[in-house]
């Protein structure tokens, strides 16, 4: 009798999974149940879509004859309700019920909701489908001005959306900087000038309180803690995710901010498996529990999970992701977890370029590159080592930098 495997989520990760499973197990069933209502598409590219500067069509990845020539069972539109991990059974909001002999949880999360009054008012978008994007190309092309919310790297998405479509706006930060946690005043400033160049305006120590609508229930505009108005018919919400745990909660799977796994990406209960950003899993480049919602990241943990699916123990997830943005004349990475770390240290290289490095016990835990990507393979090779770079990290600063640079003056 084949092996039944059931995968919850069509995503990158989700979806990598149901290739591998294919490959690594020709004659098992697989069954894909999502609750969108269109195959696996390119989630970095729906930014571009919305930008205007791509059609939909390049966004697809897989249409939905692919499941079909490689015989796997897609449903979409599918809501799970219930995971009975004592019966091995998975039930939807129309009654169906799907057996499994090993299950993947790929169930990554909702788009945090602005805890305010009106928050929920027509015109005000959070960033995380196809389905949204379409909704905010729509919205923001027939803007006049908008609002943005959220200082990190989808907030700086809603920045781009709105300069490309001509659209003035306020970015809303409660700090002095955007993504102040990983950037110093230096670098964060090279993305300041850059939105406002776009006729994006950063607007510091500010938030917001409410939103006003107008008698059609339309945002209208956004009112921050100090007292100040800010006219908006767009407002572009990007605090975080809730992670979609609630399918979990009454089962005996564990969770942390998360569902936790270890590097096989297998829960605490034996025939079930988790990957993508749902998960909390143990990073082996970091020694100790991790998050992390790169698309890089998810595809290579549903590719590791269904491997060990398949036979546990016959791979690590061990991986040094990286996010680029490509909104502006100059390129920006951060790779690893650059929020991180009791220590750093950065520079400016040269004209337009600029780089940050965190540290943890002297090891490199991640970074933020700008102008020059060229050190960031050095860099994640360090990582993965686990090197101590302890008294040599001036050398990290150092333009054309390389692993064996460090080598050299190790051995002296």
């Amino acid at each position: 009798m084949s092996d039944s495997y059931v995968i919850i989520g069509d995503g990158i990760a989700g979806a990598s999974a149901a290739e591998t499973l294919r490959e690594e197990a020709p004659d098992a069933d697989i069954t894909v149940l999502t609750d969108e209502g269109e195959s696996l598409y390119n989630r970095i590219l729906i930014k571009e879509y919305a930008k205007g500067k791509l059609p939909e069509a390049p966004i697809s990845i897989h249409q939905e004859e692919w499941y079909d020539d490689h015989d796997v069972d897609l449903r979409l539109n599918t809501v799970v309700v219930d995971i009975d991990v004592e019966n091995d059974a998975i039930h939807t909001h129309e009654g169906e019920t799907f057996a499994y002999d090993t299950l993947l949880l790929a169930v990554g999360g909702t788009p945090q909701q602005l805890p305010v009054g009106n928050a929920d008012a027509d015109g005000i978008h959070h960033f995380w489908t196809f389905q949204d994007a379409r909704k905010i190309k729509a919205s923001v092309e027939d803007a006049d001005n908008a609002v943005i919310v959220g200082a990190g790297l989808l907030g700086i998405d809603f920045a781009a959306i709105c300069g490309a479509q001509d659209v003035e706006a306020k970015y809303l930060m409660r700090g002095d900087a955007w993504w102040r946690y990983a950037l110093s005043e230096e670098g964060a400033e090279i993305m300041h000038d850059a939105m406002r160049e776009r006729g994006v305006e950063p607007v510091f120590g500010s938030g917001v309180d409410h939103f006003e609508v107008d008698d059609d229930g339309h945002v209208e505009a956004a009112v921050d803690p100090n007292g100040e108005r800010y006219e908006c018919d767009f407002a572009g919400v990007a605090i975080g995710l809730n992670f979609n745990t609630e399918l979990v909660e009454d089962t005996p799977i564990e969770t942390e901010d998360g569902i936790v796994v270890d590097e096989f990406m297998r829960t605490n209960v034996d025939n079930v498996y988790a990957a993508g950003d749902i998960t909390t899993f143990n990073d082996l480049v970091l020694g100790e529990q991790a998050k992390n919602g790169s698309w890089g990241s998810a595809k290579e943990q549903g590719t590791v999970a269904a491997r060990n699916m398949v036979e546990y123990g016959s791979e690590t997830f061990e991986w040094v992701s990286s996010y680029s943005i490509t909104h502006f004349d100059f390129p920006f990475l951060s790779f690893g977890h650059p929020t991180l770390g009791d220590d750093s240290v950065e520079a400016t290289t040269a004209d337009g370029e600029w780089r940050r490095v965190a540290l943890q016990d002297g090891k490199i835990v991640g970074g933020v590159l700008i102008g020059d990507l060229s050190p960031q393979s050095a860099f994640k090779q360090l990582m993965r080592e686990g090197r101590d770079v302890s008294g040599q990290t001036d050398l990290l600063m150092e333009p054309g930098f390389s692993v064996d640079d460090l080598a050299a003056q190790t051995e002296q």
